[in-house]
């Protein structure tokens, strides 16, 4: 498996919640720290998201906590088709996806598909892309693939 990530070092934890501006209230006091701002993902003409293979206009508010060498991201969905959404839906809030950082994006989802790990979802972000593979069934939360640009 090492082929599908090289160097895995977990870079991100993502987490699913229904109330962002509580649930990143409650992040800052447990761990003592500033709550960060609140951001919105760009719009699907910017971003580019796809979900199973379709554009779709689903966004999000994300909030980023910097902890050393792992980033925990808080993710709260709007309520158009996307993973996020879903995976909310049928799971409730937690943990959502581990990602990893990869270079050659779309040599990555290649070989995760070819391992039985369909793209679920892909866009783009300001200096880079990302992808999540569904491979919940096998691994239990679903894996991202971030690819950013090099400076």
């Amino acid at each position: 498996m090492s082929e599908l990530l090289g160097k895995p070092f977990v870079t991100q934890i993502g987490i699913l919640v229904h109330d962002i501006e509580a649930t990143s209230r409650a992040y800052a006091e447990f761990l003592g720290v500033d709550k960060p701002e609140i951001g919105l993902t760009d719009t699907v003409d910017i971003a580019q998201t796809r979900y199973n293979g379709a554009p779709t206009e689903a966004r999000a508010k994300l909030a980023f906590f910097d902890l050393g060498s792992v980033q925990l991201e808080l993710i709260e969905p709007d309520h158009e088709p996307s993973t996020w959404r879903d995976y909310l839906n049928e799971h409730g809030e937690g943990p959502h996806h581990i990602a990893f950082v990869v270079q050659g994006m779309q040599e990555k989802i290649t070989l995760f598909e070819g391992k039985g790990f369909p793209l679920q979802q892909k866009g783009e972000y300001p200096g880079g892309r990302y992808a999540y593979m569904d491979t919940f069934k096998d691994l239990k939360v679903i894996m991202e693939l971030l690819e950013n640009d090099k400076a």
